[in-house]
């Protein structure tokens, strides 16, 4: 079987790779790019583990084939801190215990920085919804929607805020 040339941009820095046809986006990443973050729960799509960003939509990157990242942007968990440090979210999920094990961590937090970045005053039930492709079987998910709402507040301060109550689920989180 021939390998794929596959040029694509990975938390914004360029990548030239070979790969097979049938491998997925999330080997990609882990196995020919190092990036281990990005971690491999279900290998279905069922539970959001390996969630990453593809061109700014959040995709499940075992159910992505490599060669489908052909000049595309790809986001993962690597590229959410900055050089100043810990984004904002990954400092709330660290501040308010929202994580146990780990493994679903890497695709709440690239989800929840999804969130925020589209809808900054999301209600709870927003926030529930656009993490809803994101299983967890340790914390539940009240520590996580908090870290989302403290995150929130933090990126956004103001005095009077309120999380807002309109319907924002027409913008749908995953592709």
């Amino acid at each position: 079987m021939s390998r794929l040339h596959v040029t694509t941009s990975v938390n914004g820095v360029a990548h030239e790779v070979l790969c097979d046809p049938g491998q997925t986006l999330l080997e990609l990443l882990r196995d020919e790019l190092g990036l281990i973050g990005t971690k491999e729960g279900c290998g279905t799509g069922d539970c959001g583990a390996c969630t990453v960003t593809l061109d700014d939509r959040l995709v499940c990157s075992c159910l992505v084939l490599a060669p489908e990242a052909e000049g595309r942007r790809i986001g993962t968990i690597e590229g959410v801190a900055g050089p100043e440090g810990l984004h904002v979210v990954q400092r709330k999920f660290l501040e308010l215990a929202a994580l146990q094990c780990g493994v679903c961590t890497p695709g709440l937090i690239v989800a929840a920085k999804s969130l925020l970045e589209r809808i900054p005053d999301p209600d709870e039930s927003t926030i529930r919804y656009w993490l809803a492709g994101n299983l967890c079987r340790c914390t539940g998910y009240d520590k996580v929607v908090r870290a989302v709402q403290a995150a929130a507040l933090e990126m956004n301060p103001s005095e009077d805020r309120v999380f807002c109550q309109a319907s924002t689920r027409s913008q749908e989180p995953r592709q």
